[in-house]
């Protein structure tokens, strides 16, 4: 994971989740855990393809898969929002590069006129 400030949210470095709180690789309850992380080194099935699988108590669920173009998934809990909004979904976003890469440029795509990038991602309800 991409471990960031407390002020700004900006990128302070990166850290392994095996063993932690944050190791989700097995899939786990979310319970109270406080989610606001870009997630790395993910694991891809045969079509290269990251998923993240969120399953409700009834055993419904939603599952969000990014191809590899996206070497980032960030989780969000929404633990700093208005009371009223608070933890009544999880922020799910693949990302092509992390957080604050326009000023740092770390793994920064640029295309030059006429160059074009292709990502594809999906969403399904189970």
């Amino acid at each position: 994971m991409i471990d960031t400030d407390n002020e700004r949210q900006l990128p302070a470095g990166r850290k392994p989740t095996a063993g932690t709180p944050l190791d989700f690789a097995g899939g786990k309850a979310l319970g109270e855990q406080r989610l606001d992380f870009p997630f790395t080194d993910l694991t891809r099935d045969h079509d290269n393809r990251a998923w993240v699988r969120l399953t409700a108590a009834d055993g419904s669920r939603v599952e969000l898969w990014a191809d590899d173009s996206y070497p980032i998934i960030e989780l969000y809990t929404g633990d700093t929002l208005a009371p009223g909004r608070r933890r009544r979904g999880l922020g799910t976003e693949p990302m092509t590069c992390p957080p604050n890469a326009f000023q740092s440029g770390e793994e920064l795509r640029r295309l030059a006129p006429g160059q074009s990038a292709t990502s594809s991602w999906g969403v399904r309800l189970v």
